[in-house]
């Protein structure tokens, strides 16, 4: 009496598993990639091989034209500290990051620096790694 076995292993390819897996990664890559806040200016920043892991509440940036921005909305420079008060309300221990490109003259990253100070707000001067 011949004994046969029942349990054979298929090495057919599964579609529908497939689907659900790729269906389960574009999703995760699409949550994970609006987590992500790319600065919209383009700025060549100063190179450095120090990082800060402080986080900022918001981003200063002067483009090479010494147009002013906080975030992505351009700003007189009469009115960045007024623009900065409101943005950061009464809150304490606040990061400003400051993204000034390579070509700004110094005069420049001195009035945001100034502003930072008499507010008593923390400064990150961003940078790119080396």
């Amino acid at each position: 009496m011949a004994l046969k076995t029942r349990n054979k292993v298929s090495f057919t390819f599964s579609l529908p598993g497939m689907a659900d897996i790729i269906f389960l990664l574009l999703i995760f890559f699409m949550i994970t990639s609006t987590l992500i806040h790319p600065t919209a200016l383009k700025l060549l920043l100063p190179q450095s091989s120090y990082q800060t892991s402080a986080k900022p509440l918001t981003t200063v940036s002067i483009t090479r034209d010494l147009q002013f921005y906080v975030e992505n909305v351009p700003v007189d420079v009469n009115d960045l500290e007024r623009v900065l008060q409101e943005r950061i309300g009464g809150n304490t221990d606040i990061y400003i990051s400051l993204h000034a490109e390579r070509s700004v003259p110094i005069e420049h990253v001195v009035k945001v620096m100034n502003i930072a100070k008499k507010n008593q707000f923390k400064l990150i001067l961003a940078t790119s790694p080396r």
